[in-house]
């Protein structure tokens, strides 16, 4: 029986990549270890993309009502932050 590959761990391929980050901003590898770990780290960010991406687009499924989405920005407009029952003043 063939299983499709499963789609990668963002979480562990985010881990990867900061650590491979520190290993090369540390600045002590070997130009062919430097060029090795880019290569992977270049890896592991269209890994964590593609990763995004999905959640991005499930996030969208799960919005959509109706045949339309609702989507809104993450940020609030206001200054103080969420609007909490019409009350526009600091707490």
């Amino acid at each position: 029986m063939t299983r499709s590959k499963r789609p990668p761990d963002f979480e562990r391929s985010l881990t990867e990549l900061e650590t491979l980050v520190e290993r090369l901003e540390g600045g002590e590898l070997p130009l062919e270890e430097s060029l090795k770990a880019f290569e992977r780290g270049v890896a592991l960010t269209r890994e964590c993309q593609v990763a995004l991406e999905a959640a991005q687009a499930r996030v969208d499924i799960l919005l959509k009502r109706d045949g339309e989405v609702l989507a809104r920005p993450f940020d609030d407009e206001a200054e103080g932050g969420p609007e909490i029952d019409g009350d526009h003043s600091p707490a």
